[in-house]
């Protein structure tokens, strides 16, 4: 601190003497300038000599044409410093002693940006729900119009229509172990779907309000339902029983996923928590608290123990098995994100109340992309909103499900290269934790 004092204010530290000393000044100035000395212009301007930046009392000498100095007049390597008024004989700003660290922050690996290549329409209502059969062939779509499609994924023509539910479906899943397809709905109900027979062969009773999200554990046949009653339940797949209430969320459960590890069990509520729960006990193993709005979606990372959670101030990574905060996506979308989904390249997509599709690099949480989904002609602007979305098996399409009554299917562009698409990414000096 006393270095950089009398760095800055050390010509005007001792006023008492400073006019004493004004005589002798100008007489040392005569000789620097017999010396062949050439000041920058302006009595009290000067360069930085590592940002280039003018500063003050500090006068350079002159620069010398050699391999150290530019030609723009701009001092090189190689300067005459002289001293400035009554300070020591180095003198460099702090900036200049300061060792310059490198980011730490992992750059972003380049991806394609995505672009819309199909628009599916036939609901006649908000498309709420999407889930992919693990074959890769179809998947189904649930809507407000109460009605189940299932479609062909490969050419978007539609294979068949399921009825049964009498409220809007907002949840799906297809079972990667039988021909069985799930469902959940705001009428309480959840369905277990026969797809040999195209027919309900089993309901599970038990949510006292509207069931908001579903899951289907990935090794052990019980299925988990989330829902408005603050409460997500686990059920025995085959003998239609609850097995677990998982209680201890204070609002509506509107988001779950499954793991075959501890914790199995993950759910983001309107409370702003995201619980991990043991599903041995039915009870809560850990709490996270770092959102301040409602966790509306998550995403497990296809591969790596970790899994984003986004509510309306930001989206967060948080790492597996304990759930430890990562760190925040670098940029704010500033709307409620209904939807997320990543893949196995490290692509996070989001989609947002606004009709907003955000693209982010998975690693250095860049956001790459921002596109706005267009509305069906004849919807209203409001009706852009993006309810639900999910990657095919193979993590090349994007299915999207949307509130002017279509699916929309999204892929990368293919003509797209690092030159045409260049990353523009700075790092971020210090992260925020909330």
């Amino acid at each position: 601190m006393s270095h950089k004092l009398n760095t800055e204010y050390g010509g005007v530290k001792d006023t008492a003497t400073s006019n004493a000393k004004a005589a002798a000044q100008s007489k040392a100035q005569q000789a620097s300038a017999s010396s062949n000395a050439l000041a920058l212009p302006g009595p009290e301007s000067s360069m930085d000599p590592q940002k280039g930046v003018l500063n003050k009392d500090i006068v350079v000498g002159p620069t010398i044409q050699s391999s150290g100095s530019t030609d723009n007049g701009f001092p090189g390597k190689s300067t005459a410093v002289i001293p400035a008024r009554g300070s020591s004989e180095r003198n460099f700003s702090t900036s200049a002693i300061m060792e310059r660290v490198p980011s730490k922050w992992p750059r972003p690996v380049w991806h394609a940006p995505w672009k819309n290549y199909r628009v599916i329409s036939g609901h006649l209502g908000w498309v709420r729900s999407v889930a992919v059969d693990p074959s890769n062939s179809w998947f189904c779509t649930g809507s407000a119009d109460r009605t189940i499609k299932i479609w062909d994924l490969a050419s978007g023509r539609l294979k068949l229509t399921l009825t049964g539910h009498i409220e809007q479906i907002r949840g799906l899943a297809a079972s990667p172990k039988h021909t069985y397809m799930f469902s959940a709905g705001d009428d309480k109900q959840v369905k277990c779907w026969d797809l040999e027979q195209n027919k309900v062969i089993r309901s599970y009773h038990g949510h006292l309000s509207g069931v908001y999200c579903l899951a289907v554990h990935p090794t052990i046949d019980i299925l988990l339902t989330g829902g408005r009653d603050s409460v997500c339940r686990v059920w025995d797949i085959r003998s239609k029983m609850q097995i677990h209430a998982l209680s201890g969320h204070d609002n509506t459960v509107c988001s779950v996923f499954t793991r075959p590890t501890d914790p199995q069990v993950i759910t983001g509520s309107h409370d702003t928590t995201i619980k991990f729960w043991d599903l041995r006990y039915g009870k809560t193993m850990a709490t996270l608290t770092h959102h301040k709005k409602s966790v509306r979606a998550m995403a497990l990372h296809p591969k790596e123990d970790c899994f984003a959670s986004a509510s309306a101030e930001n989206i967060k990574k948080f790492s597996l098995p304990r759930g430890e905060f990562m760190h925040n996506m670098l940029s704010q979308q500033k709307t409620i994100i209904n939807a997320m989904a990543v893949n196995e390249e490290g692509v996070l997509a989001t989609g947002g109340d606004n009709g907003s599709m955000w693209f982010w690099d998975w690693r250095s949480g860049h956001n790459f992309q921002q596109d706005q989904t267009i509305v069906q002609p004849g919807s209203l602007d409001s009706e852009a909103g993006i309810y639900a979305m999910t990657y095919d098996v193979t993590g090349s399409r994007l299915i999207t499900c949307e509130a002017d009554k279509t699916i929309k299917m999204w892929k990368e562009d293919e003509t797209a290269t690092p030159e045409t698409h260049p990353v523009h990414f700075k790092p971020p000096k210090d992260m925020r934790r909330f």
